[in-house]
């Protein structure tokens, strides 16, 4: 859906949010374009999934913005936001908020986000729970397209300690809060999904990660489910790490002031 001719129905027209849609995108910052444009990072750099509590770690890891094709064929995006003026509170209300309404889908990134469902409403709309509550086990199909043209997925959202992260450290200084889900494509880049928010000067830094060809299993340990002998292609990484810039450099320009407005209308 090219954004210069999308059809706003009349009903959306009249959603005090639909405002959103006409504003322009916000591009990355220079120092992530400018990483990207570096081509592939070294594999050896990249935060294997067993791996992943490393994120807990002081500082920042080798690869905070890359991307690269494992030796075992499956792939790795790393995407580092920073986000003024954003709390964690309004990241986790984000994703109780935005799963409920295709529009609000839609403002996030205008240009590539077409629809979505959340198959627990019920749940996001239960108010007795905190934001996390609200999306934690809880399913959303997404259409989006990424660059590799237009893909359903499901999103599998979990509590954190059911992704195998340690969950003690979640709401300290090192970490504010982890969004993360196993994420099934129509397009086959099945992959596990982490958005891990910690607190900077002035608001938030998102540190993302995508581990293409994995999944976290119900004992909460990572497990490949590429096929052996398949190698995922360096332009299917390259592609995501592109949209993820760009999606969360426009909801960080956003977010303040949506929260703000509709942090109650759910």
């Amino acid at each position: 859906m090219d954004r210069d001719n999308q059809v706003v129905s009349e009903k959306n027209k009249e959603r005090s949010y639909c405002k959103y849609l006409n504003l322009e995108i916000e591009h990355p910052s220079e120092e992530t374009l400018n990483l990207i444009k570096q081509g592939p990072t070294d594999p050896r750099k990249a935060i294997r999934i067993e791996e992943r509590n490393d994120l807990f770690n002081e500082g920042y890891l080798d690869t905070e913005t890359g991307y690269c094709v494992m030796e075992n064929g499956t792939a790795f995006v790393a995407c580092l936001t920073k986000m003024p003026e954003v709390t964690t509170e309004m990241f986790e209300w984000w994703f109780a908020w935005h799963g409920l309404d295709s529009l609000r889908y839609q403002i996030w990134n205008p240009e590539d986000h077409f629809e979505v469902e959340n198959l627990h409403r019920e749940k996001a709309l239960d108010s007795s729970l905190t934001y996390k509550e609200r999306y934690w086990n809880t399913t959303h199909l997404v259409t989006e397209d990424i660059g590799l043209g237009r893909d359903m997925i499901r999103l599998n959202f979990k509590n954190p300690a059911d992704m195998g992260y340690n969950t003690d450290k979640i709401g300290t200084s090192a970490c504010g809060t982890i969004i993360c889900a196993n994420g099934t494509s129509e397009n086959k880049l099945n992959a596990v999904m982490t958005h891990f928010v910690r607190a900077i000067e002035g608001g938030v830094e998102l540190r993302t990660r995508f581990w293409i060809g994995y999944h976290i299993d119900e004992n909460n340990n990572p497990v490949k489910v590429l096929p052996e002998g398949v190698i995922i292609p360096e332009f299917a990484p390259k592609a995501l790490i592109n949209h993820c810039a760009k999606e969360f450099a426009h909801l960080a320009k956003i977010l303040p002031t949506l929260f703000e407005e509709e942090k109650l209308n759910f």
